[in-house]
């Protein structure tokens, strides 16, 4: 029987419902099979790929093309998640035909089901009009990595009370563009929960405290694979790459001690045919 994708609309259903979204990222084939099985309802093909998979300092080099091909495996890997696109630095910012062009291809070439772009009221006109074009769009404020120098590193945002009344009148200039869902990272949690409960449309919490609708992580963040640093806003589940390391020690050890190929691993000739193949190599 053939799995129903949940679109854009069972998200927005879910807050109807009362149900929490609980979101991660995603950049590959098996590990998108994993957490569709699980029931992770949305995987975000994220631009974080860059430093979590990529090893980059930030989000900003990750191009379009780069997105489309992770995005083409996650897709490939669910039968039930909607799965989202990141549109990268550059790809929607210049002007509204290349942001409704890049969605385009990212929708079509990448099969994702919704694109997620930054920035709040200043893009809600690219916003509609891509939403006007079929294309699913999710927001994202408070903290936007794509602005990383702009606002002075990884910091919370929204912390005056002019700054989150702005906050608010961007989310609700998201909400009226059309888009289905907002992203808040790193906003003050009475912020981040004011905001949710004027908002028609989920709002998809990371690092923004209990009350948002949906909680969004980073796969690697999660799961312990990414130990370069661990955000504050991360709990770890899992400490794979501690597991890994150690299984991978294990491995050279068996590997050296010549314990590893075992029988359990290996085939061989029959004995007829090892005595025929040595009788050849004797006159060979």
């Amino acid at each position: 029987m053939k799995t129903i994708r949940l679109s854009t609309r069972d998200i927005v259903a879910m807050k109807t419902r009362g149900e929490r979204v609980a979101a991660l990222t995603c950049y590959d084939y098996t590990g998108a099979q994993t957490l569709d099985a699980a029931g992770v309802p949305l995987l975000l093909v994220g631009d974080t790929l860059g430093m979590v998979v990529q090893g980059e300092d930030t989000t900003l080099p990750v191009t379009l093309d780069q997105i489309i091909y992770h995005a083409r495996l996650v897709v490939r890997g669910t039968q039930r998640a909607l799965v989202i696109g990141d549109m990268p630095f550059m790809s929607y910012q210049a002007s509204a035909d290349d942001a409704v062009r890049n969605a385009g291809r990212l929708m079509a070439e990448g099969r994702v089901g919704a694109v997620k772009v930054e920035g709040g009221a200043e893009i809600a006109p690219l916003v509609r009009r891509m939403v006007k074009s079929g294309i699913p769009v999710c927001g994202h404020l408070g903290f936007t990595p794509q602005s990383v120098h702009s606002l002075g590193g990884a910091r919370v945002q929204a912390k005056e009370p002019t700054a989150a009344v702005s906050l608010l009148d961007d989310a609700l200039a998201l909400q009226e563009a059309g888009a289905f869902a907002v992203v808040l990272e790193l906003v003050p949690a009475t912020v981040a929960e004011e905001v949710s409960k004027r908002l028609t449309i989920p709002t998809i919490g990371i690092g923004s405290g209990p009350h948002c609708d949906g909680e969004i992580q980073v796969f690697h963040d999660v799961f312990g694979l990414y130990t370069d640093f661990q955000p504050r806003h991360t709990r770890r589940y899992l400490h794979v790459a501690q597991d890994i390391a150690a299984a991978a020690r294990r491995y050279v050890a068996d590997v050296g001690a010549r314990q590893f190929p075992g029988p359990e691993q290996t085939s061989d000739l029959t004995p007829a045919s090892k005595d025929s193949f040595k009788s050849l190599l004797a006159t060979h």
